[in-house]
């Protein structure tokens, strides 16, 4: 299997601004199959996430969503929504980060014998 970032395996990632004091990411996945293999990836790993992000990883909140087959990440904005520093009020473009990192394959199931 060819190497695949997140943006390739996933459906969707989006950004969404969840008021003034966080931002959320959104990754919602076409199978079952591909919401496990990123869910047990180091890609929605807090720790990756706050390298990414510039944040801390006990500020990352990552809910699984089986269900819906999806990911949401949260954590704090690093400035406040609006304020002088903010080049990012809707925080729509804060996805990319997230969406350009490489997706290892999916590690094969035990067999039975």
């Amino acid at each position: 299997m060819a190497r695949q970032t997140l943006d390739e395996v996933a459906d969707l990632v989006r950004a969404k601004n969840a008021g003034p004091f966080w931002l959320t990411l959104d990754v919602f996945l076409p199978d079952e199959q591909s919401y496990e293999r990123v869910l047990a990836s180091d890609v929605v790993d807090p720790a990756v996430v706050a390298r990414l992000y510039r944040t801390s990883a006990d500020a990352v909140r990552v809910f699984p969503m089986p269900a819906l087959r999806a990911i949401k990440i949260s954590f704090p904005r690093p400035v406040t929504q609006g304020s002088f520093a903010d080049r990012d009020m809707h925080s729509g473009q804060q996805h990319v980060l997230l969406a350009a990192i490489e997706v290892p394959e999916a590690i094969p199931a035990a067999s039975a014998s």
